[in-house]
């Protein structure tokens, strides 16, 4: 690889975007804290580390993938690492593979340490990453987001942590997932003229701007609902609410992406990366509210 600093090496990976990521595995160790009473808090803080290298090559190589087929040009948005010629296609792909080689060997060491649940689990994460940009070009990037960064990585952190299936933790991946999942949507509906203008089809595309929006609003708003009415069935603990204190980001991001109606692209330009920061608010204080629970019962 060709001499670059450390900066042009972090923007490569696309650090902003490991919220997406680490914020799911944040959450299940707090339901491990308040849930378990024997942890292996070295497995789970593995866990968090692997998932996070994973995620980085997955950005990578989504990168060059994306690159190759026409959809990342000089007048696309988003990180511009192969389009401005800071990085070449050899070095991406070569970074993509280090990384994954990395995160590969985490998770083989890790499976050591816990048994079978996990290789499926890791399995699953790894196919994710190597299938997404076919399944992205395909209508369903949405999809394999959710799975990857929401229903993996909490059942396979519960797992590594407490040695148990632990099916329940699926309640909180659901509104974390679905946050996660906005972070994608909304990337791709800003993305809709250039992704058609390469020729591949996201879910944005299929359902168009006005119901995009639509969907954006519920990914990131119907999380608050989920856990109130989860919370009265008595499958999580009321502490939860206190991912309520991240209304307000949420409202305010459901209200940036109204004005794609009116505005178009320009008005929704950063809002990938406000949306990951919403993942971020909401999952620390989710964590908070499990670590309170944990504590006082």
């Amino acid at each position: 690889m060709g001499k670059h600093s450390a900066k042009e090496w972090i923007v490569a990976v696309r650090p902003w975007s490991f919220p997406a990521s680490a914020m799911p595995v944040i959450v299940s160790l707090g339901y491990l804290f308040t849930t378990y009473q024997d942890v292996n808090w070295t497995n789970g803080l593995w866990a968090l580390v692997n998932i996070i290298v994973f995620h980085a090559a997955g950005n990578t190589w989504s990168d060059w993938f994306d690159y190759r087929k026409g959809v990342d040009a000089e007048d696309t948005f988003g990180v511009r690492t192969l389009t401005s010629g800071m990085f070449s296609p050899k070095e991406i792909m070569l970074l993509s593979l280090s990384l994954l080689t990395v995160a590969v060997a985490g998770g083989l060491g890790l499976w050591l340490r816990t048994g079978m649940p996990l290789l499926y689990v890791g399995i699953g994460g790894a196919l994710c990453s190597l299938l997404y940009p076919f399944l992205k070009y395909n209508a369903l990037g949405d999809l394999v987001i959710f799975i990857a960064y929401a229903l993996l990585p909490m059942l396979g952190t519960v797992y590594a942590g407490a040695a148990a299936v632990d099916p329940d933790v699926l309640f909180l991946a659901v509104p974390v997932g679905s946050i996660t999942v906005a972070i994608l949507h909304c990337n791709n509906l800003r993305d809709i003229g250039t992704d058609r203008r390469a020729d591949i089809r996201t879910f944005a595309m299929e359902i168009g701007g006005r119901a995009s929006v639509l969907i954006y609003c519920a990914e990131v708003l119907l999380p608050f609902v989920w856990l109130t009415v989860c919370a009265i069935c008595g499958v999580i603990p009321w502490w939860t609410m206190t991912a309520w204190g991240a209304l307000v980001p949420a409202m305010k991001n459901a209200g940036t992406c109204i004005r794609y109606l009116k505005d178009g692209t320009s008005a929704i330009s950063g809002l990938d990366e406000t949306t990951a920061k919403l993942q971020m608010v909401f999952s620390f204080l989710l964590t908070a509210g499990l670590v309170i629970s944990g504590i006082v019962s």
